[in-house]
C-alpha cells in the first residue's frame, strides 16, 4: 500500500510516500480502507519532534517508533480481527488510530490502517468522509473542555479564544449546543466562518484585546494562551472558569524544550489561591465522548469546518499550511478512491 513515511524528526519536506506492507487486523482490531485523514497540532508535534520533552513520552527519542504519521481517519471496514463484534466488512467508520498519548504517530496517512475496535464509531451518515475525518481528536478535546472542564451550562457567557482553528471551531458549536452565549476570538479572516457556525459575538484579536474590554465571562476556553494569566482573570466573573488547551503556535510560542508546560505549571501553582484556575478533574471516557460527537453530527448540531484538502503526496504542503495558522477549521488528507 501507499503511505507517508517519516524516518526522522525534522522538516515537513522530509516526508515521503512509499510502498509499505499492508497491515492486518489482529485481535480486537479493524482494518480500515482509509478514505480521509485530518491534520491538527499534534501531528505537527509528532513530525517535528518539538517540543523536545515530548520525545520522552513514548514517540521515540532519536526517531519515531511508528514511521507513518496521522491519527484521525474515516473510511470503510476492509476486514475485522478475532473478537470484533461491533463492525463488519463494508461498514463506514471514523475514529483515532493512535494508541496512548497524542504526541506520536498513529499510521493514519496510509491507504489502510489497523485500528482498535474500541477507538472507532460508525461514521455519521450526514457527513462526508472528509468531514468525518476532521472530527475525532479536535472534537474530543473540544468536548472535554466544554463538557468536563468548563462544565458549560445554558445561558452562560462563554468566550473561545482561538475559535477559528481545529479545536476552537468545535468548541463554539458545542457551547452553542448547550445553550450558551458564545463570543469567538480569532483573526479577521475567520470571523465570517465563526458567525456561520453560531457565534453570537466575534472579535478580531489583532484589533481588540478581549481581556481589556470590560466584559466578563462565565467560562473562557483559551486555546493559544496568548494573554497573561493575570489579564485573563479580568475577563472572568469571580466564580468563572478558565480552561487552557495549550496550543504553542507550532513552536512560535512557548519553550522549545517544554512547550506550553510552563503555563500549565504556573496555572496549577495558582489554583489553590485562584478559584478560576481549577486543576483538571475527572474526564468522561473517550468512547462516551466519541458517541456524543457522532450523535451531535447526525443531529445537525455539529458540522466540521473543512478549510482545504490535499492528497497523500501533498502531506508536507498540508503541514506547512497548518503551521501557518491561517486555516479555518481542519485540513484534510484524501486518499484515492478504492479500485
Amino acid at each position: 500500500m501507499k503511505a507517508v513515511v517519516q524516518r526522522t524528526y525534522g522538516p515537513m519536506e522530509s516526508l515521503r510516500v512509499e510502498d509499505v506492507p499492508t497491515p492486518t487486523a489482529g485481535k480486537g482490531e479493524v482494518l480500515v480502507r482509509v478514505r480521509a485523514a485530518s491534520l491538527h497540532a499534534d501531528i505537527w508535534h509528532a513530525v517535528s519532534g518539538r517540543p523536545y520533552v515530548m520525545r520522552l513520552m513514548g514517540p521515540g527519542f532519536r526517531r519515531p517508533k511508528v514511521a507513518i504519521p496521522g491519527i484521525d481517519l474515516a473510511g470503510r471496514v476492509e476486514s475485522v480481527g478475532s473478537g470484533v463484534t461491533r463492525f463488519a466488512s463494508g461498514d463506514d467508520v471514523f475514529g483515532e488510530c493512535v494508541r496512548g498519548i497524542q504526541w506520536k504517530n498513529g499510521a493514519a496517512f496510509a491507504e489502510y490502517a489497523s485500528v482498535l475496535e474500541k477507538d472507532l464509531e460508525p461514521k455519521p451518515t450526514r457527513l462526508s468522509y472528509e468531514q468525518a475525518a476532521a472530527v475525532p481528536t479536535s472534537g474530543l478535546i473540544a468536548l472535554q473542555t466544554i463538557q468536563d472542564e468548563g462544565q458549560v451550562q445554558s445561558d452562560q457567557r462563554v468566550l473561545v479564544n482561538g475559535a477559528g482553528g481545529a479545536v476552537g471551531s468545535f468548541a463554539v458549536q458545542l457551547a452553542k449546543a448547550r445553550g450558551a452565549h458564545v463570543t469567538a476570538v480569532d483573526s479577521a479572516n475567520k470571523l465570517d466562518a465563526l458567525r456561520s457556525i453560531g457565534a453570537d459575538v466575534v472579535i478580531d484579536y489583532a484589533a481588540t484585546d478581549y481581556t481589556a474590554t470590560g466584559d466578563r465571562y462565565d467560562v473562557v476556553i483559551d486555546i493559544p494562551g496568548n494573554r497573561p494569566l493575570s489579564a485573563v482573570r479580568q475577563a472572568l466573573t469571580p466564580d468563572g472558569t478558565y480552561v487552557y488547551v495549550g496550543h504553542d503556535q507550532y513552536g512560535r510560542q512557548g519553550h522549545p524544550v517544554f512547550g506550553s508546560i510552563g503555563r500549565f505549571l504556573r496555572m496549577f501553582a495558582m489554583a489553590p489561591f485562584v478559584s478560576q484556575f481549577k486543576k483538571p478533574g475527572k474526564v468522561s471516557p473517550r468512547a462516551d465522548r466519541m458517541k456524543t460527537l457522532a450523535e451531535l453530527c447526525d443531529a445537525g448540531k455539529l458540522t466540521p469546518l473543512v478549510d482545504s484538502t490535499y492528497d497523500l503526496s501533498q502531506v508536507h504542503q498540508a503541514l506547512r499550511h497548518l503551521e501557518a495558522g491561517t486555516a479555518t477549521g481542519k485540513i484534510v488528507i484524501t486518499m484515492a478512491d478504492p479500485d
